[in-house]
């Protein structure tokens, strides 16, 4: 995933439902570009009741994940190499866990 994407991802689980959007004009009115929308300084509140996170609580959520996905992509190395360490092939291996 790229930032925007991991901010996006963080933004959605910090409330529940849709409750954020991007603004599509800056202070001045000036039309903000769709590949610069993405960012903390344009989130915008689209629920009633949600407020923005602090910037530091969006980046320790984003930080958060990223850390939770590489955990996962390390234990299924380790389980591999376990299962090949038991003597099962690759082609063993995939039939079981893809």
């Amino acid at each position: 995933m790229n930032e925007q994407e991991w901010l996006n991802y963080a933004l959605a689980q910090m409330h529940t439902g849709q409750w954020f959007g991007w603004k599509k004009e800056d202070d001045n009115g000036n039309i903000i570009p769709n590949d610069q929308r993405m960012t903390y300084a344009n989130i915008k509140i689209i629920k009633d009741g949600a407020t923005i996170p602090s910037e530091a609580d969006v980046n320790a959520k984003i930080q958060e994940l990223k850390d939770a996905e590489q955990t996962a992509i390390d234990k299924k190395a380790s389980g591999k190499q376990k299962l090949k360490d038991l003597g099962l092939d690759d082609a063993e291996i995939k039939a079981l866990i893809g």
